[in-house]
C-alpha cells in the first residue's frame, strides 16, 4: 500500500486536480471497503466542495423561518385552538449516512410541536412520508424524531404513510395531462399540512414533499416510468427535468385542495469526522498522520467479514450541518433551498471526458439499515444518481465508458427488498429493455397481495419499486456506450446489469481505452461527499 509523501502544493479550494508523476493514488469506495488507485498522467480528478459553515444557531434560525415565511403568513397566524393539523415529515432515506444526533427533523419538530401546544392546536398527527419506500421501524422514528416528540405522538398520532391503505387513500383529481393525484387522507382533510423537509440533493424537497411522499402507486407511475427519466436532462436539475415538471404539476393540484406550510431544511456535505476526516480531503494534501489513518483503516477492513464492515460503517454517524431554513409556499422556499444545494455541491468543470471512473459506496437512499447494498441498487447509485449529478450536459460524452468500483455481490435484503429477489432473478434474465419491464411486470409486482402485504404490515418496499430503481438508470443506460464494474466478486451480477467486469482498475481503463481511443480523456469523481458538476 501506497500513498505519496504529502505535496509541496498550497492547500486550496481548488475542486478540479489533474494527475502527474508526482500525484498520490487516490481513494475508492469499493462497498464497505476501498480501493487505492494510481490514475494515468492527465486524469482528471473532480473533488467535493468543502463544507460550508454551518448556522450558528439551528434553533434561531428555524424560529426566524417560521416566523418570516416566504408568501405565506406567519405559522403562528395561521393556527387556531381545534383545528386539523397534519405534520408530515421526510422519512430515513435521507441524509446518508443518518445524521449525528439531533437530526435536524428533531429540532424542527419540537420547536414546531411546542408552538402548536401553545395555540391549543391538540388534533394533530405526525406522518412519515415514505410514498413507496418501506416502513420506518419504531427505533427508527424514534431517533429520528427524538424522544419528547415521540413519547407524546406514538404510536396512534405518529405512524408512517400507508399508500396502499384503501381507506387511507384519496384521489383529488387529476392534472392537465392526466396524471393522478392521490394522497394520504388524514394530510388532504386537514386544515393545516405542515412538511418538514430534508434536502440533500436537488431532486428533493419542493412539490415532491407533498406530490410523491404523501401519494399511492396511481400517481407514481405517472412520472416514474423510464420514458419521464430518459426525458429528464438531469433529474438533479429540476429545471430541465421531466421528472420534476409532473411532480410540479401534481403538486399545485394537491395544494389547490389543502393549505400546505412548507418547512425545507438544507445540509452541508460534511460526511466524514473525527478519525474519517481525512476522507474529506485531496490524498496530495494528507499528512502522515492522515496516511497512517488510511492504512490502518484499510488493514481492519480487509480482515473484517462484509457484514461487520457494514455494521461499522453504518453506526457511524456524519456531522452534518443545517446552512438554510426556509419555510412558507412551497416554490419560493424551494428556490431558496435549491440556490444554497448548489453553492455547496456544484463544481464548474470545462468539458466532457470520454472514460468517467467513480467508485460506490456502502449506501444508498433505498437500503439504509438494510444488510446489503444489492446488484439493483448498485446499479441505481451508478447510473441513476452518480450518472446523474451534472447540470447542463452530462460529465461523460454520449457513447463513453463509466467505470464503476463495487463487489457486485449477489446479495439481497429479503426483509426490506423481497420484490427486488424475484425482479432480479425472474425478470432481467428474460429482458432488460425497461419499457418492457414496464408494461409487461410492473402492475403485476404492484398489486401483488404478498407485496402489498409485506409493504403494509412489514418493512418491505412496495412491489413497484424494483422497477424504478431499474428505470433510474435508463438514461444512463441509454447515454453510455459501455460500463465496467472493477473488483466485481463474481460474473452474474454484472451480465444481468449489462456490464463488463474487470479484476483491477488498470486493466478497467485499459478495456475502456481500447473501446473509447488511445487517446480518450478520463475523469474521476472524487466522491462521497456528494458533488455535482455544472459541464461547461
Amino acid at each position: 500500500m501506497r500513498l505519496a509523501r504529502p505535496s509541496t502544493r498550497r492547500d486550496s479550494d481548488e475542486q478540479v486536480v489533474m494527475i502527474d508523476n508526482d500525484s498520490a493514488p487516490r481513494i475508492l469506495f469499493h462497498g464497505e471497503n476501498f480501493l487505492l488507485e494510481d490514475l494515468p498522467v492527465g486524469t482528471r480528478v473532480i473533488y467535493p466542495k468543502r463544507p460550508l459553515a454551518p448556522l450558528p444557531n439551528a434553533r434561531a434560525a428555524i424560529r426566524y423561518a417560521l416566523n418570516h415565511p416566504e408568501e405565506m403568513e406567519p405559522l403562528h397566524a395561521l393556527l387556531t385552538p381545534g383545528m386539523k393539523l397534519t405534520i408530515a415529515i421526510d422519512d430515513i432515506s435521507l441524509p446518508l449516512p443518518p445524521m449525528q444526533r439531533p437530526d435536524i427533523r428533531e429540532t424542527v419538530l419540537e420547536i414546531v410541536c411546542e408552538m402548536l401546544a401553545d395555540h391549543g392546536v391538540d388534533d394533530v398527527h405526525l406522518i412519515i412520508a415514505t410514498s413507496l419506500h418501506r416502513r420506518m421501524s419504531e427505533a427508527e422514528i424514534r431517533r429520528m424524531v427524538g424522544e419528547k416528540v415521540f413519547h407524546a405522538f406514538w404510536p396512534d398520532r405518529l405512524y408512517n404513510h400507508d399508500a396502499c391503505d384503501p381507506d387511507g387513500m384519496v384521489t383529488l383529481g387529476k392534472t392537465r395531462h392526466s396524471e393522478v393525484v392521490e394522497m394520504n387522507r388524514r394530510a388532504a382533510e386537514s386544515d393545516l399540512v405542515i412538511y418538514v423537509n430534508l434536502n440533500l440533493v436537488p431532486m428533493d424537497g419542493g412539490h415532491k414533499s407533498v406530490g410523491v411522499g404523501l401519494c399511492g402507486y396511481e400517481s407514481l407511475k405517472a412520472h416514474h416510468t423510464p420514458k419521464t427519466i430518459v426525458a429528464s436532462d438531469s433529474f438533479m436539475d429540476p429545471s430541465n427535468s421531466a421528472l420534476s415538471s409532473s411532480v410540479e404539476r401534481i403538486g399545485r393540484v394537491a395544494e389547490k385542495h389543502v393549505k400546505v406550510f412548507h418547512i425545507e431544511t438544507a445540509l452541508n456535505n460534511r460526511m466524514f469526522s473525527g478519525p474519517a476526516d481525512f476522507l474529506m480531503k485531496n490524498e496530495d494534501n494528507f499528512t502522515e498522520g492522515d496516511r497512517l489513518k488510511f492504512q490502518a483503516m484499510k488493514w481492519a477492513l480487509d480482515r473484517t467479514p462484509r457484514a461487520l464492515r457494514r455494521e461499522v460503517f453504518m453506526r457511524v454517524p456524519a456531522a452534518y450541518g443545517l446552512i438554510a431554513v426556509h419555510a412558507g409556499a412551497c416554490e419560493p422556499v424551494h428556490e431558496k433551498i435549491l440556490k444554497r444545494c448548489f453553492e455547496q455541491y456544484a463544481v464548474e468543470v470545462h468539458g466532457q471526458c470520454d472514460i468517467l471512473i467513480s467508485g460506490i459506496p456502502y449506501i444508498s437512499p433505498y437500503n439504509v439499515n438494510s444488510t446489503a447494498l444489492n446488484p439493483l441498487l448498485v446499479q441505481v447509485m451508478a447510473l441513476g444518481y452518480y450518472f446523474h449529478m451534472y447540470r447542463k450536459r452530462p460529465l461523460v460524452r454520449k457513447g463513453g465508458v463509466m467505470i464503476v468500483t463495487h463487489p457486485c455481490t449477489d446479495a439481497f435484503d429479503p426483509k426490506h427488498h423481497p420484490s427486488y429477489i424475484e425482479f432480479f432473478n425472474r425478470l432481467l434474465p428474460e429482458t432488460s429493455d425497461a419499457y418492457t419491464l414496464e408494461r409487461k411486470y410492473q402492475d403485476e409486482f404492484a398489486y401483488d397481495p404478498s407485496y402489498v402485504e409485506l409493504y403494509r404490515r412489514g418493512n418491505a418496499y412496495h412491489g413497484a419499486h424494483p422497477f424504478y430503481m431499474w428505470y433510474w438508470g435508463q438514461a444512463g443506460r441509454e447515454w453510455l456506450g459501455k460500463v465496467i464494474v472493477v473488483g466485481s466478486d463474481n460474473v452474474t451480477v454484472p451480465k444481468l446489469l449489462g456490464w463488463e467486469r474487470a479484476d483491477t482498475l488498470a486493466e478497467a481503463i485499459a478495456m475502456g481505452r481500447a473501446f473509447a481511443g488511445r487517446s480518450a480523456e478520463i475523469t474521476m469523481l472524487h466522491h462521497p461527499p456528494i458533488l455535482m458538476t455544472d459541464v461547461m
